[in-house]
């Protein structure tokens, strides 16, 4: 008897399957959330191809870093122009900014100030008033709010509010204590004015090391999760230190801050603030996408090494230069990039030291400056031999114990040597210099966008 009803019970349940299914039997798979492709913001698709990488005339400077190879990448979206003071300073003022927010919500909760009295509490934890918080919301504060260092983890902060930074307007005492801590002290200040702390602006992240995990199948998936802390501020100092016996200062004072200056590349950047960024920038996309129920989009990262030299060829084999070659100028005599030329004229490219991020012709990916202005961290450690080991395919070596980080492009400081799209260079990754700025990639979503297919 219960063989009977256990049989006419999974009949009924198919019959019930069967009638409410849209897919009429049939294997259709699982639709998810419908995908609109999204060119981000000032940013180029490079298609994907193969090109022969490194050398393709003679190592006048006998580095030998660098022997031909046929490689692919994949497509993948690139910067146009060298991360600009501008959009490094969106990422400075944003860190800023969350900082005094988390310092304001902090000891608002410890003085027990809520939101209605026009003081501190208007900056209080989004949790001080749960009255309109979801479930969700609700189970999450309970159950890991609080879980790490400080006891405040996992709070959201009030970002519906605008700081206020003229001291004529501070709401209260305890907004003024907490105001004070973001500045250097009364004695350091010169002129009259207090500046910033940069030294308290730092970016929290984390981030899965995906290929440690692949390759070590037995490691726990909090084993290959890290966390970093990174001062983010440019250092301005590298004007000077730079350049010994040099008059720089006007660059160190002004250079990052001043809007004559907003659509310089932005340097003084280490590696890894660079990475940093990158993961910044992520997060403030996703953050705006996530408000409107969209997909995330992939990651913004530094670009490896041969996707680097693959951009700034530009579609052309064997090349000298983004601009083909095999000379520095045009058929009209004037220099196609900003560099060091004529054994240091630095002014007969028209400039002395950086240019707009946009400044001279494009490349055929419509890439500004992928030659000189300034060098470029690429994601990739720096190994002399590294060609001869590294995959035909998306090749990339990056040894996270190896801290020489490798840099491309040239710079406004550097000879033509290093302008060439084949020459390599590196530098630490926590060094900072005048010279060395950035330009993030995104991934191309799909694979059929290739430069062999469009010949």
């Amino acid at each position: 008897m219960n063989m009977k009803k256990f049989i006419v019970l999974t009949a009924v349940l198919a019959l019930l399957l069967s009638c409410g299914s849209k897919d009429k039997g049939q294997l259709v798979g699982v639709k998810g959330k419908k995908w609109h492709p999204e060119k981000p913001y000032g940013m180029t698709l490079v298609p994907g191809g193969a090109f022969i990488m490194g050398k393709a005339d003679d190592d006048l400077a006998g580095i030998q870093d660098a022997p031909a190879k046929t490689v692919t990448v994949r497509a993948f979206y690139m910067d146009e122009t060298e991360i600009t003071n501008s959009e490094y300073r969106q990422f400075v003022e944003w860190v800023r900014d969350s900082t005094i927010r988390t310092k304001l919500a902090i000891l608002a909760d410890e003085v027990g100030e809520v939101p209605g009295n026009g003081g501190i509490g208007e900056f209080a934890f989004k949790d001080a008033d749960s009255s309109n918080m979801s479930a969700y919301e609700k189970y999450m504060i309970d159950n890991y709010s609080g879980l790490g260092e400080t006891g405040y983890e996992g709070r959201k902060l009030n970002r519906d509010i605008d700081l206020v930074f003229d001291t004529a307007d501070y709401p209260d005492e305890y907004y003024v204590e907490v105001m004070d801590t973001m500045y250097l002290p009364i004695e350091e200040s010169y002129n009259g004015q207090r500046t910033w702390d940069v030294t308290k602006f730092k970016f929290q992240f984390t981030y899965m090391d995906i290929a440690k995990a692949a390759k070590n199948k037995n490691l726990r998936r909090k084993d290959v999760i890290h966390k970093e802390e990174v001062a983010i501020y440019p250092d301005t100092t590298a004007w000077i230190r730079d350049f010994a016996y040099s008059y720089n200062e006007p660059m160190h004072n002004d250079y990052f801050w001043h809007d004559a200056y907003s659509d310089y590349p932005v340097v003084g950047v280490s590696w890894k603030q660079a990475k940093a960024f990158c993961q910044w920038r992520t997060q403030h996309h996703n953050t705006y996408r996530k408000e409107r129920k969209r997909h995330y989009v992939n990651s913004y990262r530094l670009p490896s090494e041969a996707e680097w030299e693959y951009a700034a060829r530009g579609g052309l084999q064997a090349a000298t230069f983004p601009w083909g070659g095999p000379y520095a100028k045009n058929d009209r005599g004037c220099f196609m990039a900003n560099f060091k030329p004529l054994r240091g004229d630095y002014a007969a490219d028209q400039a002395l030291y950086t240019v707009e991020a946009d400044a001279y012709e494009p490349n055929d990916y419509n890439l500004y400056n992928m030659a000189g202005n300034v060098s470029e961290w690429v994601n990739g450690s720096y190994d002399p031999g590294s060609y001869e080991f590294v995959s035909t395919i998306n090749p990339s070596v990056n040894d996270e114990n190896n801290q020489r980080k490798v840099v491309r492009g040239g710079s406004w400081k550097d000879v033509a040597y290093f302008l060439q799209v084949s020459s390599r260079d590196y530098e630490y990754a926590d060094s900072a210099r005048s010279y060395i700025g950035f330009r993030t990639v995104q991934d191309y979503m799909g694979t059929e966008v290739t430069s062999n297919a469009r010949r």
